[in-house]
């Protein structure tokens, strides 16, 4: 992907977004100390994101929990917290799956709730929870996914743990009266999960190019969660015979492979000698 294509493709991701992207895919799992803001403002940048939307991006996330800010000097160092470490962790999990799409044929779980007219705040939160782990709606408070959930250990790692008591889940498989392929297409968009697979092949299909490696891994990734996010993983007789989830895969392991030498490489100097100010990720008082 050349510098030109790099820029204005950040497109549809949030700042967060490539800030967790960027903890997943390069940092995670290297004991590196806290990033400079400097790092962030550059990355960032290079994917189009101004300067002051990234400097908001870090204070809202140090708001939220999900950052500890660590002050060297005059310059603020960033990493993730343990809460947030927790979440990229469980992430990685389905990243790195050789078979992120696929599910046992026949096998589903149900999921049935009830929010209280007092909770409408958690709506949001259950939704987008329940979407990452597979679920489709099939009506109000009734929702759908392919394969088995352990539904309490996504609410409980989502923070969840009091919607567990409005909520009712069971596995399931379809009488023969059922028509699966109505239920699918109530309960997903597969036209629109199919541009998706589509738009991520057709950007990363000519792999990456030679610039910023740390820019091109970033977007990478944020792709890839994004498409996770929007793919279930749906049992391939209820899909097309050419669907392109498999090739979506071989283009993400592909790409993920030949960048991440050269953007650990390029993260390293960026940090350069800023690695001795801090000792066990404490500011050490050089």
């Amino acid at each position: 992907m050349s510098a030109e294509a790099l820029e204005g493709r950040s497109y549809g991701h949030r700042p967060q977004a490539l800030v967790f992207s960027f903890f997943g895919g390069v940092v995670h799992g290297r004991d590196l100390p806290p990033i400079p803001t400097s790092v962030f403002l550059r990355l960032l940048g290079g994917l189009s994101v101004a300067e002051a939307a990234t400097r908001a991006t870090l204070a809202r996330m140090t708001r939220n929990g999900l950052l500890e800010r660590i002050q060297a000097g005059r310059a603020a160092h960033y990493r993730l917290t343990p809460k947030a470490d927790a979440v990229v962790r469980k992430a990685a999990q389905r990243v790195t799956a050789t078979a992120p799409f696929d599910h046992a044929d026949g096998e589903w779980t149900l999921l049935s709730y009830s929010m209280p007219e007092s909770r409408r705040d958690l709506r949001h939160r259950v939704r987008a929870t329940l979407t990452w782990a597979g679920f489709g709606g099939l009506r109000d408070g009734v929702w759908i996914a392919p394969g088995t959930v352990d539904v309490a250990e996504v609410l409980a790692d989502a923070g969840l743990d009091e919607v567990a008591e409005l909520a009712e889940w069971f596995a399931a498989s379809p009488l023969p009266a059922v028509r699966v392929e109505q239920f699918i297409r109530r309960a997903w968009p597969i036209d629109k999960i199919r541009e998706r697979h589509d738009d991520f092949i057709a950007s990363w299909w000519a792999g990456p190019g030679e610039e910023d490696p740390l820019g091109q891994i970033t977007l990478l990734g944020a792709d890839w969660l994004q498409l996770l996010r929007t793919d279930p993983g749906l049992p391939a007789r209820y899909l097309s015979a050419d669907w392109p989830a498999a090739q979506s895969v071989a283009i993400y392991r592909r790409c993920y492979a030949a960048l991440l030498p050269a953007a650990e490489r390029s993260l390293d100097l960026e940090l350069g000698g800023k690695a001795s100010v801090f000792v066990d990720g404490r500011q050490s008082g050089l």
